[in-house]
């Protein structure tokens, strides 16, 4: 029995010690322990108090035996309340009986029935004020119950209320006090019949059931992260930068950072975490990922080969340089060093003259129209085509471009004509590539002969549209 004892205790203790939790997560306990049975309770008068009025007169009334005598079981319900049963065995060898020569109903005597074989069987329910008492050490019970107690072959039911306290050492190992008054339904003073009795209880309790997978003393049910180890306060999860910002949420779980950037950080604090910003060491601005632009022109600093004046991105930030100052930037003059107009792409213009405007003329007066009509004849095109190149040797240059017919006809659709047929040709020069804003048209009938309309030639000759320099 001795060593029985020392095994127990032995393996309860190592089970106890390897775990820790709260009722809630560890919902099994195991007690056991030493019992004491106390007859004194049922003898007395009609004040039920005084069936208590010597309760640890332990050398005289009590019932011990030397070894591990009870063991329960509970289990945790909730809200404090446990449901159990427990088992235990003693031997009666001091009953508590009334005394005949007294007069007193309160006085007893202590006999020995034969050392009387005890057991008891229980099932009760206890509630706990830890909770209540915000206590994490001391853990005072109150249990209601009932059980079958067995004297030497005779047995009977009892209703059980108690009280208990236990201390405890750890979250799941401790010391259990208990004190149950057992009222038995029928007792005697005769030894084979159960009398009313205290029973008191003194034993270890381990509490065990919780599952704590990763190990980190957070159970899987409150563990935030129940397979990898984490602090409580944290509710079970790593914060391994201690940011206060769990792995499972940190951007940057190696590195202490903000909770604004989810645990990343901002060294030089101009609002984009380091691991978006191109520039982590200088402050610099969102819409350049964090990096400064001096002169504001949309070109970071350390791509700017001007940081300090402002230019277009396709020149690394440096403005355009006008050398000849001709309003032409040299990227687009094609005579960066001689002034010239934008129309010429910066080079200057030849003038023209009166050679050009001889060939511009030779050419228009071979421009022919369809009778009566202002839409060109086929073989006049090649004709146009010349005159829209020379034109464009001259981009700065502006014409006039004049209609006339001959007199057939009456004057009044002769001007009309005359007209549509100069718009004719600046549409087509337009077309060409000639800005419009250089062109104008007019139309003067047949007011402006150049030959007589007599003949048949002059009348040709009449026929015409004539190029103007507009100075």
């Amino acid at each position: 029995m001795k060593n029985l004892n020392k095994i127990l205790i032995a393996f309860f203790l190592v089970m106890g010690l390897s775990s820790q939790a709260q009722d809630s997560n560890n919902p099994w306990a195991i007690s056991f322990g030493v019992n004491a049975v106390d007859t004194r309770t049922h003898v007395g008068d009609g004040n039920f108090f005084n069936h208590f009025n010597q309760p640890f007169n332990v050398k005289e009334n009590w019932n011990i035996l030397p070894s591990v005598s009870y063991f329960a079981i509970d289990r945790y319900v909730g809200s404090g309340f446990t449901f159990g049963v427990a088992g235990s065995i003693n031997k009666i060898s001091k009953l508590a009986i009334q005394d005949v020569r007294s007069s007193f109903a309160g006085d007893y005597v202590i006999v020995n029935p034969g050392d009387v074989s005890f057991y008891a069987g229980d099932a009760r329910i206890r509630y706990s004020f830890m909770e209540l008492l915000k206590s994490k050490v001391f853990d005072p019970t109150l249990q209601v119950g009932g059980g079958y107690t067995r004297w030497e072959g005779k047995g009977m039911g009892t209703a059980n209320i108690g009280v208990g306290m236990t201390f405890w050492f750890t979250e799941t190992v401790g010391l259990a006090l208990q004190s149950v008054y057992k009222k038995s339904f029928a007792e005697s003073g005769d030894v084979p019949y159960v009398p009313s009795h205290a029973q008191h209880f003194a034993g270890l309790t381990f509490k065990f059931g919780g599952k704590d997978t990763d190990g980190d003393g957070v159970y899987d049910k409150d563990d935030a992260c129940p397979e990898i180890a984490g602090p409580k306060e944290l509710n079970g999860c790593p914060d391994t930068d201690g940011d206060t910002i769990l792995d499972k949420d940190d951007a940057c779980p190696d590195v202490a950072g903000l909770v604004a950037f989810n645990g990343c950080p901002d060294t030089d604090g101009d609002g984009v975490a380091d691991k978006d910003d191109a520039c982590p060491d200088v402050a610099g601005l969102k819409a350049m990922n964090g990096c400064p632009d001096t002169d504001g022109d949309g070109t970071t600093d350390k791509a700017d080969k001007c940081p300090n004046v402002k230019g277009p991105k396709e020149n690394n930030g440096c403005p355009w340089l006008d050398t000849d100052g001709d309003g032409t930037l040299d990227k687009d003059d094609k005579c960066p060093e001689v002034k010239g107009p934008a129309s010429n792409k910066g080079c200057p213009e030849a003038a023209v003259d009166d050679s050009v405007m001889k060939k511009l003329n030779d050419y228009s007066k071979v421009i022919l129209f369809n009778s009566g009509k202002f839409s060109f004849q086929a073989q006049t095109m090649p004709v146009l085509q010349s005159i829209a190149a020379i034109l464009k040797e001259y981009p700065s240059a502006n014409f006039s471009i004049e209609g006339h017919t001959d007199s057939d006809g009456r004057d009044a659709s002769n001007i009309v004509l005359s007209k549509e047929r100069a718009a004719a040709v600046v549409g087509y020069l337009v077309d060409n590539g000639i800005t419009s804003s250089r062109l104008v048209s007019t139309g003067f009938g047949e007011s402006k002969p150049i030959s007589s309309n007599k003949t048949k030639a002059g009348k040709a000759n009449n026929r015409r549209v004539e190029v103007k320099l507009v100075k």
